[in-house]
C-alpha cells in the first residue's frame, strides 16, 4: 500500500528522485545552463540568479546555484556569434555611362 501510495502523490525527495532516474545535479544543472544559454543570450549576474530560482524551486537544488552559473556562462561564450565581417565601405559612382537601348518589336 506504501508503495501505491507514493505513486499517486509523489514527494519532493531531491535530489534522491533524481538519482534514481541516474540523473545527478550536476548534470541537470549543466544541461539547463545550456539550453537557456541558446534561448536567452547575454544575461548576467542577477538576472542567471533569478532565473534559477524560478526554475530550480526546490531548496534541495540550491547549493547548485553557482554549478549553473558558471555553466551559462561557459556555454554563453561557446554560442556568442562570431562578428559579422566588415563589408568595405560602398564607393560613390561619380559618373556612369548611359547604355543604348534597343526597342523589340
Amino acid at each position: 500500500m506504501n508503495s501505491t501510495r507514493s505513486q499517486l502523490q509523489p514527494e519532493n525527495n531531491y535530489p534522491q528522485v533524481c538519482s534514481e532516474v541516474g540523473l545527478t545535479c550536476e548534470r541537470c544543472t549543466e544541461a539547463t545552463a545550456q539550453q537557456l544559454a541558446a534561448v536567452c543570450k547575454g544575461l548576467v549576474g542577477r538576472a542567471v540568479g533569478q532565473l534559477f530560482v524560478q526554475i530550480y524551486t526546490n531548496s534541495a537544488c540550491a547549493p547548485m546555484h553557482s554549478h549553473f552559473a558558471a555553466c551559462y556562462r561557459e556555454a554563453s561564450l561557446m554560442q556568442q556569434e562570431p562578428s559579422p565581417k566588415r563589408m568595405p565601405a560602398r564607393l560613390e559612382v561619380i559618373s556612369a555611362r548611359p547604355r543604348a537601348m534597343r526597342a523589340v518589336a
